[in-house]
């Protein structure tokens, strides 16, 4: 599997609506279409990297930045639109063994993280790769508890932990996700499945904007001088 050919896919639609034009917005000193192109081109793992867009005007910028072009359909640039549809549109043009989705939408993504993932998807044989954080926390799911027992209260470190799919990253094996397509099944977690843990810290989805301010406190975090722990004098 090390010599398989991957592809980077970065989803952007121009017309956001819960973060209006969030793709061409400015998070810190650059924009948020900018922080998984570079991610993508600094690794060296991919065969090439595109960004999947409707968007013309996007399409010159990106190949700016050194992405390449993919023009989404019309038909699969609006809301109703799903990974499902516009990943199978692309994945019908691009011949590869697979595809890893990097979204805009996680800009906390380091680029150890990255490759370290892309790795994870040569050395193994998944037909899907899903990036989640895993979290060792007491979870409630329809009002139920869901890792932990309410008869008894047990240290947060000997919980089952919790994964949550985040989306910072996704792998799809390109010969089991358009097999299932066309079969009418649903791809997204198709096949044989596989997940990946990344730190907390880079797990971030932005959906609102309390989600963007979250994530631009991150960044203006990491770009501070880093300073020895200080404690109370006890």
């Amino acid at each position: 599997m090390k010599d398989c050919k991957i592809v980077a896919m970065i989803p952007a639609r121009l017309g956001s609506k819960r973060i209006p034009k969030k793709n061409i917005r400015y998070m810190g000193d650059k924009p948020l279409i900018q922080y998984p192109i570079d991610l993508a081109l600094k690794s060296g793992a991919f065969e090439s990297v595109w960004v999947n867009t409707e968007s013309k005007e996007l399409g010159k910028i990106i190949q700016i930045m050194g992405a390449q072009f993919h023009e989404r359909p019309e038909e699969l640039a609006g809301d109703t639109a799903t990974n499902r549809e516009f990943t199978y549109e692309f994945l019908a043009k691009h011949p590869c063994d697979y595809v890893v989705m990097v979204n805009t939408t996680s800009p906390l993504l380091r680029q150890e993280t990255l490759n370290r993932f892309v790795e994870y998807v040569a050395e193994n044989d998944f037909d899907t790769i899903l990036s989640v954080v895993s979290e060792k926390e007491e979870t409630f799911y329809q009002d139920r508890p869901l890792n932990f027992s309410l008869q008894e209260k047990v240290n947060s470190q000997l919980l089952e932990p919790v994964e949550k799919i985040v989306w910072a990253m996704t792998a799809w094996k390109r010969e089991t996700f358009m097999g299932l397509q066309e079969e009418g099944k649903n791809p997204v977690f198709g096949g044989k499945l596989g997940k990946y843990a990344v730190p907390k810290d880079e797990s971030c989805d932005l959906d609102t904007e309390e989600d963007w301010r979250i994530a631009e406190g991150i960044l203006l975090s990491r770009s501070l001088t880093k300073e020895k722990e200080r404690y109370v004098s006890l």
